[in-house]
Parts: C-alpha cells; structure tokens; sequence
C-alpha cells in the first residue's frame, strides 16, 4: 500500500507518483481522495446475468449496474442462459448484446455439453475466457460434467483454454436426496441441502478432476469451493500464473454457514451448498494459505417467488455481485483478511489466472478500472440501494463498515456515491495466448 497521486488519461493509468502537477491551462478533474482507499476494480469470473431469455430475473443493464456499485469493474458470464450457449454465433449475439448495454468490461464462456464438443473446441481462447458446463445440463438425465470422465478425457485430450468445471457428483447426491425424500417427502427441510449436496460430493468429483486434468496438464479451474477437504487438494507452493490447477471460493461460502439456514432458508441456498462452520474457516484459511486463489460471486439472481415453496421447487442461487466486495471489506475489519489480500485475490490473481490483457493491477498503462472505497463510512443494505432486477437480498438489513464510493471503468466514472454516474459501456476484454 502506498500514498500517492494517480493520473487517468482516456482509459489508462497515465501516471502514478507521490505527487502530480498538470499544467495550469490543461483541463482535467481532480477526486480528492485523501483518508480513502484506491483498489484495482473488481474482476468477477463467475456470473449469471440472464440475458438472453431469463430477463425477468436480471438482465446486462441492470446487473452491470449492480457490479459497479459493487466494485467490480469486469465479469465472465456463464452459458445458462436461454438458449443455453452451446453454439459460437450464440455466443457471439451475447457479446453484441453486452457492448450495447454492459456498464462493465465483459467475457462471456463457451458452455459445453454432450452435444457440442467439435463447436466448444472452435472457441477463441485470445477473445473468450474459457469453456465450463456451469449451469448446464450435460444429458438429459444428469447436470454435471464432472460426472462423465470419459467425455472429459475427450475434452481435455483436445484443448489447451481454460475449463472451468462445476465440481459436485451427480449420483452422490441422488442418493442422499432419495434417502431424506423417503423421510420427508416433499417436506425436506432446507438446513439439510448441505448433507444432500454433501463434503462427499464434492470431495469425490474435485479429486477425480484435478487427477484428470494432471494426466492431460490442461489449465483446469474448478469453481465454487465449498468444503475445506477439497481445498486442502490444491497447490500453495507456485503463483497462479504458473499454476495450471486453479480454484475460487465465492463471498457466500466466506459468509454464511448451515447455521444461517434456520433465518434466510431457501434465501441462501446455493449449489454447492453453503456447509458448516469447519468449511467456512477452512475455506478462508485456504485463501490465506494461497490454495484458494480468487474470489468470485456466483451472482445468479432468481425472481423473489422462485426461491420460495418447498426445498425442490426454490430454484438454486442468489443475487451477490454487489456486495461481494462489502463482505471481503467486512472480513478486512475483522482484522481476517488484509486490504492487499483482498486486491491479490479479487483482482490480481483473476487477471492471472485468466491471462486478462492490462486489467486487475494499478499500474501505469493498465486500464484505469479503479474502486474507491471509504474505509470508515457505514453502509447497510436496504432494498432501497439494491440495484439487482429481481429486487432482494439475503444481505438485507446487513450493516457493514466501509462504502464504495466511486467506480471508474476504463476511466469513466460509472458508479459515484449511490448513484449509475453515466452510461459509457464496457469493454470486451482479451486474453493472452497460452499453451
């Protein structure tokens, strides 16, 4: 951390030294920022921001706006949405979308599943962030692509882009749904999805891929840790950038345990589950140790009556982009997390791990995507200052310490003191070429 003066020319990081002098007749704006905290912006790998098809739930427009407000100043959207991405020219019409209407920089991933191998293996690995099956149906019976090695061999054999792979076991958890639907019935009780979406499947399926992809050394990210058993299977000796094995742990899994389900219910449920409170340490002491390399949202806003009714009809996910960061600041003031921590993971190592082109450090001729925060104003959640489409949050009523006061993208001010700044649009963002 250092104290310094910061210079923005159009969208980069012109200048950054302990004092800048522009001259008189030049024009420019000065922030004052003197008592708060410049961080790089926010670059959240893991969204769901529904559009096309799912609009009623969120859309690009307004979730971009909700990640502003939070910090975050890129995103990589997932390929659950309707018509699932399975093709290039779907995936092309959502980056068409994106640059009409994103606030934020953007990345969209390629979805594979059963049907489109040959088409996920045209994917651009210079303009798009990877390949997953995160939110996708691999078949019609069953949803996990880390339940079907044989079809992982197939893609791992061919691809050296990034896959991020959503890492649970499909007939473990079948299992354990039959066994308390035959207790319950319809009436499972939500504090049991933990034991349903158990340690033992995700445990299972975490260590079958990362022993898959060390056969094939393809860049694996897994997504979404949950259990502190899977995170003691990753590497804490090497960097991301040279690791070929990455793993994200989401703000939810850092906040909430099974505890919470008795208050927020079907609020907080997630797949993978939210677990216990051993997970929930363990998870950030993997962050710490550097097991844990980035952190992500998992933002998957539902409509407020589809996370209502009974534990199989409330539909898996919730609205997080915005407030992510609020919950890494708060961890920040229970003196378990360091404000360069908070960075390293959240914007540095994300930059890394997805080799994203001049973004997710401050640095001079970087892209000048920036976060001010105020580390001593109060902020509490109200449906008030949400800016989620569907309307709601599992943190309402949360009161937190620190503020986010201005968010620069590409060095417009987007998001200033509560309030959408202007509309300048978000850039596509591009990736280095990897082997």
């Amino acid at each position: 951390m250092q104290i310094a003066d910061l210079l923005m020319v159009c969208d980069r990081i012109e200048k950054i030294a302990p004092f800048i002098s522009l001259p008189q007749p030049q024009k420019y704006m000065e922030i004052n920022a003197e008592g708060k905290c410049l961080f790089p912006g926010v670059i959240d790998s893991h969204v769901h921001f529904r559009e096309p098809g799912l609009t009623h739930k969120g859309d690009l427009s307004s979730e971009s706006k909700a990640a502003v407000a939070g910090g975050v100043t890129s995103f990589m959207d997932m390929p659950n949405t309707y018509p699932n991405t399975l093709t290039q020219n779907l995936l092309e019409e959502k980056y068409s979308l994106a640059q009409q209407k994103s606030l934020a920089n953007y990345s969209f991933f390629m979805g594979v599943n059963k049907t489109n191998l040959e088409e996920a293996l045209k994917t651009d690995p210079e303009t798009v962030c990877g390949i997953t099956d995160d939110g996708l149906y691999f078949n019609d019976q069953e949803g996990i692509l880390a339940s079907h090695p044989e079809f992982l061999e197939h893609l791992f054999n061919r691809t050296q882009t990034l896959v991020a792979l959503h890492s649970e076991n499909d007939g473990i958890i079948r299992a354990n749904y039959l066994k308390y639907y035959e207790q319950y019935g319809e009436d499972i009780p939500v504090n049991l999805h933990p034991l349903i979406r158990s340690e033992e499947a995700c445990l299972s399926a975490t260590q079958n891929l990362i022993n898959l992809a060390k056969r094939h050394q393809n860049r694996l990210h897994i997504l979404h840790i949950s259990t502190q058993a899977e995170a003691e299977l990753f590497d804490a000796l090497h960097p991301p950038r040279e690791k070929r094995i990455t793993g994200e742990v989401c703000g939810h899994h850092l906040w909430f345990s099974d505890k919470d389900y008795d208050h927020l219910g079907n609020k907080i449920k997630w797949n993978p589950a939210i677990k216990n409170e051993n997970d929930k340490n363990g998870l950030l002491t993997a962050l710490l140790e550097s097991r844990i390399d980035s952190v992500a949202s998992d933002h998957a806003p539902h409509a407020a009556k589809e996370k209502t009714g009974s534990y199989k009809k409330a539909l898996p996910g919730g609205p997080m982009v915005q407030h992510t960061l609020y919950l890494m600041m708060e961890l920040y003031h229970k003196g378990l997390l360091t404000l360069e921590k908070i960075a390293e993971k959240m914007s540095h190592n994300v930059a890394d791990i997805y080799r994203i082109r001049e973004r997710g450090y401050i640095r001079e001729g970087y892209h000048a995507d920036l976060v001010l925060i105020d580390l001593y104003r109060p902020w509490q959640v109200t449906p008030n200052n949400l800016f989620y489409k569907c309307g709601w949050s599992p943190l309402s009523g949360e009161r937190f310490t620190s503020t986010i006061m201005q968010t620069f993208v590409n060095g417009n001010l987007v998001f200033d003191r509560g309030k959408i700044a202007n509309s300048a649009k978000g850039k596509r963002l591009l990736f280095e070429k990897i082997g």
